[in-house]
């Protein structure tokens, strides 16, 4: 086994697993457009942003349902419900990620998701063990695309930029990325991360 020179920093959500409120809220709210109203301006992704920021979340469903109390039943769902938003392991992810493992590649994940909810991810997704370490954004009450949650992860995960990739589905958080140095590329499927060349080289070592 060679040992790679270069480090991987994968987000989570919708690059390595998939999570999605619709999973769990399109069998509760059967119109589509209230559901996307639910999704747009209820449980937001703006709202959402702040569970992954660390904010408890008995206080926000709380807030979240005084302010829309017509949609009390679904706002707590989101909480008491939450796993089953959770989806499957990205297609081809697993196996490009036991890979570079199995080929030493250090690898490591940076993710915006709450720290009341993470538990049930490690549950759910076993896959996940093949990652040295996992910085959680609502354990360290910081979010991407804020640089300095990569600088954190940089130093927690004894990392140099300069070797380092770091692959998101979001741009804006590949930019946060790359404004502290950072290698980063927009994630989109793992046939084509596989042709990236960090990635390829990794894999062909």
């Amino acid at each position: 086994m060679t040992v790679s020179t270069t480090s991987l920093i994968f987000d989570l959500g919708a690059v390595v697993v998939d999570w999605n409120p619709r999973y769990l809220f399109a069998r509760r709210i059967t119109d589509p457009e209230r559901l996307d109203h639910f999704l747009a301006e209820v449980c937001s992704p703006a709202w959402n942003s702040r569970l992954d920021i660390g904010e408890p979340a008995a206080e926000l469903v709380e807030e979240r349902s005084a302010e829309f109390p017509e949609w009390a039943e679904e706002i707590r769902a989101y909480l008491d419900q939450w796993p089953r938003m959770l989806g499957d392991p990205i297609p081809g992810m697993p196996e490009l990620l036991a890979e570079l493992h199995n080929r030493g590649v250090p690898l490591f994940a940076l993710t915006n998701w709450s720290a009341e909810t993470w538990p049930f991810a490690l549950e759910r997704f076993p896959l996940l063990t093949v990652f040295r370490d996992i910085l959680v954004s609502g354990e360290v009450r910081l979010v991407k695309p804020d640089p300095a949650i990569y600088r954190l992860a940089l130093d927690r995960f004894g990392l140099d930029a300069a070797t380092t990739l770091f692959i998101d589905d979001k741009i804006d958080n590949v930019r946060g990325a790359q404004q502290v140095g950072i290698d980063s590329v927009q994630f989109s499927s793992a046939a084509r991360l596989r042709t990236h060349p960090t990635v390829a080289s990794a894999l062909a070592s």
